[in-house]
């Protein structure tokens, strides 16, 4: 999903959020590409019927209400290749009075499972859990025994090799001195810790946009791969840290991902951040390597000036959806800045939520 598209739906799930039933009063239909529609039907008529049972004669009302506006709206539907979610029910308009509101939401990704739910809110946990960030990142634990190369999406971790080592135990065989039997364990091991490198570095590059790469294993094995430089050099500045675990077999993954959960507390903050102070910097210095404001921006991305567009996620999508489709008309970046920060916040109440950083010097031309 492309930035304005995810931009957009996260502002469809907020609407939706806000919206609260006095009961059990608002329903969630959840329909996969592959339910028939006749079997969404069938069950909501049995709802319906259910519903006669309901002791308060305002929240059975309701509900059936619900339910007969679902039914109508399911004669002209149709559902698409991810699916369709149809919420509705009586909203509390505050005052005594309530008003059945009915929304259809496209999902930007396939569902998988038919749902119904009756509650005193929507249910949207499904819904937000396709707009999460699924950042990539490589995951790799080692000692001189093994070595287990995963991936981390989301929140999955995906174990992809596991690489046994041919490095002699610390106890030597009869016949050979310690010094010939070191300097054999020494070659071992640097040999698998390239063999490792060369597998990892395979499968890291493959992925697109990878964030990072964290490291696990005993001391000082995992340190002595990092400084060996064993992955592929473009890989090497996306090392995040190395984390002590215990296991290097596939429990190790999660090992490692749990002792680096501060590494990856924060990073998209931490990215704002780093644009923010560079925006503010700019702006401080009087460098004309930026634009803020609505007509300053415009103008910017119409001469294919701007190199990153910040846009604050306070802004409404209409005013936000002309700006991006400039963007990336003219390849620019687009990064949604949160207002969780002071910087954050800045960029909304002083400089109209939008700004940017430019690709090339300007004449100045900034006006609030």
């Amino acid at each position: 999903m492309d930035q304005i598209k995810k931009y957009e739906f996260r502002k469809v799930l907020e609407e939706l959020r806000k919206k609260s039933g006095r009961g059990t009063e608002l329903v969630s239909v959840y329909i996969p590409p592959d339910k028939q529609i006749s079997d969404v039907t069938s069950h909501l008529r049995d709802e319906h019927g259910q519903a006669m049972n309901i002791k308060s004669k305002i929240t059975r009302t309701n509900v059936q209400s619900s339910l007969e506006s679902l039914l109508s709206k399911l004669r002209y539907v149709s559902v698409g290749e991810n699916g369709l979610v149809i919420f509705c029910g009586a909203v509390d308009k505050g005052g005594d009075k309530t008003d059945i509101e009915t929304s259809i939401v496209e999902p930007p990704a396939k569902i998988y499972s038919y749902i119904y739910h009756c509650d005193s809110s929507f249910f949207l946990e499904p819904l937000e859990g396709l707009v999460e960030e699924k950042d990539k990142y490589g995951l790799l634990v080692l000692d001189k025994r093994e070595a287990t190369i995963g991936i981390l999406s989301g929140k999955v971790v995906e174990p992809v090799k596991h690489l046994t080592s041919s490095v002699p135990g610390k106890i030597r065989k009869g016949g050979q001195s310690a010094q010939r039997f070191q300097r054999l364990r020494e070659i071992a091991t640097d040999d698998f810790y390239k063999r490792i490198g060369e597998h990892a570095s395979q499968i890291f590059l493959q992925i697109k946009d990878l964030h990072g790469i964290l490291i696990g294993g005993p001391s000082p094995t995992k340190e002595d791969f990092v400084k060996g430089s064993h992955l592929h050099y473009e890989l090497q500045n996306k090392i995040l840290g190395e984390f002590d675990v215990a296991y290097t077999d596939e429990s190790g993954l999660y090992e490692l991902v749990d002792a680096a959960g501060e590494a990856l507390e924060g990073l998209d903050l931490m990215r704002e951040k780093k644009l923010m102070a560079r925006f503010m910097k700019s702006i401080a210095s009087n460098e004309t390597m930026v634009a803020y404001g609505e007509q300053e921006v415009k103008k910017s991305l119409e001469r294919g000036a701007v190199d990153t567009l910040l846009v604050s996620e306070e802004l409404d999508a209409e005013f936000v959806h002309e700006l991006v489709e400039k963007a990336e008309m003219t390849g620019s970046n687009v990064e949604f800045i949160s207002a969780e920060f002071e910087e954050g916040a800045q960029l909304k109440r002083a400089f109209g939520g939008v700004a940017a950083l430019l690709r090339y010097r300007t004449m100045g031309y900034n006006t609030q």
